[in-house]
This record gives structure tokens, C-alpha cells and sequence, in this order.
């Protein structure tokens, strides 16, 4: 199927460009978030005569966008999670839970801006990538901590503050 993008979506094309998808995928992504509309010739007369308007919206989203990164960008988030002794998480940090965090300081952002590859399962300092909009990504950090008090400890010192095994001394 071809579709004619109404935005800039990664792997696949700039604003403008016509290209071939899977009926599934435009169906269920391109089409409901309005990143594509599919590419008849009724549909392409319409884009060359918005095309303008639309330029000066993503202009305008990318340039609310980037003073967003500029706030945002390199914020260390503070994870208080109950883990074990080895440092391994009783539960994970997903995407929720760095949104909620970060709505807790000032920011509103959607669950799907935010990437995570895999859930977050170890105490320590983890970087989170958010796309604030197709063209701007920026980076926060996660500090996942038993404590409030280990979150101090790993900021400082960038390492994760798990307990060393005790060693046994031979006699």
C-alpha cells in the first residue's frame, strides 16, 4: 500500500514522501496518529495545496519541542524501588513509571515518546532516550535506589551501590 507521510516517521521517510507499507501497518499506526494518509491522486493534490500549512505546524511542534529538550535534557529521575542485596529489582521500571516521574516534575509527555528497550530490572544509573518529536530525541537519566540515600550515593559517584559478597577467609 502506498501512503503519502504527513511527518517525519523514522525508518521509513521525511514529510512528503510516498511510500509503500503494509496495509497493517497503515491501518493501525500511520493512519490513526495522522503520520500518513494513503496516496490516491485526490490525496496528493490535497498535500501539495496543505503542504505549506503543514510545514508550518511541524516547524512550529519541533521548535516547542526542542525548548522542552533543552529543559529536560540530561534531568536525572530519582526511582525508589525495593530490590535485593544483589541489586536485582523486585519489579521492573517501564515506560509508566518514567512518565509518571517525570509528570511529577513539571513534564507531560505520552507513555510512547518514552524508549526503553527493556524494562529496567538493576539498581543503578540508567539512560532513557524520549522522543519529544520526530526529529528531537533527548536522553534522561534513571537512578534506580533502594533509597533516597543511595540515590545521593549513585549520583555522586555514577556506580551502583549494591552489597559486596562477603568473602570467605580460608584458615
Amino acid at each position: 500500500m502506498e501512503v503519502i507521510l504527513l511527518e517525519r516517521v523514522e525508518n521509513l521517510g521525511i514529510m512528503g514522501d510516498v511510500v509503500r507499507v503494509k496495509p497493517g501497518y497503515a491501518r493501525n499506526f500511520l493512519f490513526p496518529n495522522e503520520k500518513a494518509v494513503p496516496a490516491s491522486n485526490e490525496n496528493k493534490a490535497s498535500f501539495e495545496n496543505k503542504r505549506l500549512e503543514i510545514e508550518a505546524k511541524n516547524i512550529e511542534t519541533k521548535a516547542e519541542a526542542e525548548k522542552v529538550a533543552s529543559k529536560i535534557k540530561g534531568e536525572i529521575l530519582i526511582l525508589v524501588r525495593q530490590a535485593g542485596d544483589s541489586g536485582q529489582l523486585y519489579g521492573s521500571v517501564n515506560s509508566r513509571d518514567i512518565k509518571n516521574t517525570l509528570k511529577d516534575m513539571g513534564y507531560e509527555l505520552d507513555r510512547n515518546q518514552i524508549s526503553l528497550n527493556k524494562p529496567i530490572k538493576s539498581v543503578g544509573i540508567h539512560n532513557v532516550s524520549i522522543a519529544l518529536h520526530p526529529e528531537i530525541y533527548v536522553e534522561v537519566i534513571a537512578n534506580v535506589a533502594r533509597s533516597e540515600e543511595e540515590a545521593k550515593i549513585q549520583t555522586e559517584t555514577g556506580e551502583a551501590v549494591i552489597a559486596e559478597p562477603e568473602k570467605d577467609e580460608e584458615s
